[in-house]
């Protein structure tokens, strides 16, 4: 399986989640991703190479946003995490900086 590593972004986001299921989704989409990084939507435009991958849980849209590496073996970079809201946004902005 791949090795997992949580941008400052993603980390900050998913270490202040309080709510436990929805802390439990975060971890089966990044187990997911380790099995097959493709189960993730790929973006297109100013974010090609970023895999989007879409949580829904308590009628909230929220998402995570990775990339992958080879540096030998596989390497998931997972860059932010959060809600729906603004993400892509917010993603264009990290990414330019």
């Amino acid at each position: 399986m791949a090795e997992v590593r949580f941008l400052p972004p993603a980390a900050k986001y998913l270490k202040k989640i309080k709510d436990k299921r929805l802390k439990a989704l975060y971890q089966e989409a990044v187990d997911r991703i380790r099995e097959d990084h493709t189960v993730g939507e790929e973006k297109m435009g100013d974010l090609e190479g970023i895999y989007g991958y879409d949580i829904y849980y308590n009628k909230t849209n929220y998402e995570l946003a990775y990339t992958v590496e080879y540096e030998g073996d596989k390497i998931i970079v997972v860059i932010m995490a959060g809600t729906r809201e603004n993400f892509y946004e917010a993603l264009k902005r990290y990414m330019k900086a």
